[in-house]
């Protein structure tokens, strides 16, 4: 066999066993992803497949290097787009496609990035460099700046983009193809101009309830290790968050964790259960506050966004989500997807009242979702700032100015 077409060979071999990957991993997570797996799903044995990787670890970062160069290439290509609106209409739109390309059959293109946290240093930190390349890509979409200020802004805007057309594929699934260019439009509007009828309102009202961790240690070891678990998958994700790791952070034995919990995925459906039960307890007290609809959110999306900056138990991360079963996952989206819609009827009520513009209000409760989830991933730099409402308000003009808006 001649030499070019030996490596055509290898190459394409290579490239099915990393797509073959990228479907299982999606499917089951990194975990229950095995070689033998992976073989068997392009009609190989376990040995060939070792052959190009000899290690599971070589064939993941792969899988996931595969995902970022892709997601680096689309973002280059925006970038090369004439100002900040055509780059942000290109971005939207060449994940709209992508998205297409998948549901016309396409399979093992892209897989989610939820678990490179869970991988050895040695491979996660060029995957996370990776990934930093990608976000500085992004953030140059609004121009150089001129000072950290600035800089911040940009930076606030291009997590919450990544993160915007990152959750997309989930809430995706309950649109037509059909659909797909008016969400395209209506995403970028959202996206590019915010949310409120005069552009730049953000007034924030103080919100009682009790979902916030007390400062003090006293809480019965049940929320402790509701509190350490959450933490712990945030920072690690699902795999790297252990029974072992969980205990030691609060000082107590294995058997201590399952005296409370039988496994380890029930403490993260607790954890989700917990999550979700305090997001709820913020917007019903937002909504009950004397004032119009969009300063009734402005305050949620305050409130939450300041417990995942600054709380000592913040909000799970939907990254927890790829390590559950088919049907935990399936709860989970759902319980996701009522509070998205809450914030969608708050927005129906803005529109009415007349704070808010007439935007699509279940995209833009979307958006909202992936903004408060991605907000933890922020806090080193919330850090940053001198007064905490400043971190706020600078990642919340997303949606109360837009992408678009003068960073000044």
């Amino acid at each position: 066999m001649s030499r070019p077409t030996a490596t055509r060979k290898f190459g394409e071999k290579r490239e099915a066993i990393v797509h073959a990957a990228a479907v299982l991993i999606n499917e089951v997570g990194v975990q229950a992803t095995t070689l033998a797996e992976v073989a068997r799903a392009i009609g190989l044995n376990a040995t060939s497949v070792t052959y190009y990787f000899p290690r599971k670890e070589q064939l993941v970062v792969a899988v996931y290097d595969q995902t970022l160069s892709l997601m680096e290439e689309m973002a280059s290509e925006a970038l090369a787009q004439p100002d900040p609106a055509a780059r942000l209409r290109h971005l939207i739109g060449a994940h709209v496609a992508l998205r297409k390309r998948i549901r016309a059959g396409e399979r093992g293109l892209t897989v989610a990035l939820s678990e490179i946290r869970t991988l050895d240093p040695e491979v996660q930190d060029p995957l996370m460099a990776h990934y930093l390349r990608v976000v500085d890509l992004v953030r140059r979409f609004f121009g150089e700046w001129q000072d950290s200020d600035e800089r911040a802004v940009f930076s606030a805007r291009a997590h919450i983009l990544l993160e915007a057309v990152m959750w997309w594929p989930v809430w995706s699934l309950r649109y037509s193809v059909l659909d797909f260019p008016r969400i395209e439009e209506r995403l970028f509007d959202v996206l590019a101009n915010g949310l409120p009828a005069q552009q730049g309102t953000f007034a924030p009202q103080p919100l009682a309830g009790n979902w916030r961790t007390p400062e003090s240690d006293e809480t019965n070891q049940n929320e402790a290790f509701l509190r350490a678990a959450t933490v712990t998958i945030n920072e690690r994700g699902y795999r790297g968050a252990s029974v072992n790791r969980i205990a030691e952070s609060l000082n107590v034995t294995k058997g201590s964790f399952y005296h409370h919990h039988e496994a380890k995925d029930d403490l993260v459906l607790a954890c989700f259960q917990q999550s979700y039960d305090r997001m709820s307890s913020v917007q019903m007290a937002g909504q009950a506050i004397e004032a119009d609809y969009w300063t009734r959110l402005t305050s949620v999306l305050a409130e939450l966004v300041d417990v995942q900056f600054f709380d000592r138990t913040p909000l799970l991360r939907t990254t927890a989500l790829q390590a559950l079963d088919a049907g935990q996952k399936v709860d989970v989206v759902t319980r996701s997807n009522r509070l998205a819609r809450r914030f969608a009827g708050m927005l129906i009520d803005g529109i009415a009242d007349g704070s808010v513009r007439a935007i699509d209000p279940l995209i833009a409760g979307q958006v909202m979702m992936s903004t408060v989830n991605s907000a933890y991933e922020a806090r080193h730099w919330a850090a940053r700032f001198e007064r905490p409402e400043q971190a706020i308000a600078t990642y919340l003009s997303v949606m109360s100015a837009g992408m678009l808006a003068p960073s000044r």
